[in-house]
């Protein structure tokens, strides 16, 4: 008997509660679903976004030091990709114009492309093939 009871009560108190929860709102929820872009027509007359740069070429180079570097040269001719060790992360190098040496953002990392199939990485000659 005490079990009915307190199944009894149990459902009294839950009905009330989603009652009281029901009750909380009465107005309808309103939801901004309008188009209006205020700067559509900025976008619309906006040029493209140069593309993204591709790889030009990719090699691994061996320095003087008998070390390997791994180089991404990019499309653009101002960023490369460098790797210390072939599964190590890439740090991003950027040039401040073609033909300038690539340096990373942090300062520690400087490559020159040279003749041929030579860069100098951080002041030693490295090369390809």
């Amino acid at each position: 008997m005490k079990t009915l009871r307190t199944r009894t009560t149990l459902a009294v108190a839950l009905g009330a509660a989603v009652l009281a929860l029901a009750a909380c709102k009465k107005e309808p929820e309103t939801m901004n679903t309008g188009t209006v872009d205020p700067m559509a027509a900025e976008l619309a007359n906006a040029a493209p976004p140069p593309p993204l740069p591709m790889i030009k070429s990719s090699h691994p180079y061996r320095c003087k030091d008998n070390s390997l570097i791994y180089v991404d040269f990019m499309t653009d001719d101002v960023s490369a990709n460098f790797k210390a060790k072939q599964e190590a992360p890439i740090t991003p190098l950027k040039a401040p114009e073609k033909g300038k040496p690539f340096v990373s953002a942090d300062g520690k990392t400087t490559i020159t492309a040279g003749e041929g199939n030579t860069i100098t990485f951080n002041g030693q000659s490295c090369k390809f093939g």
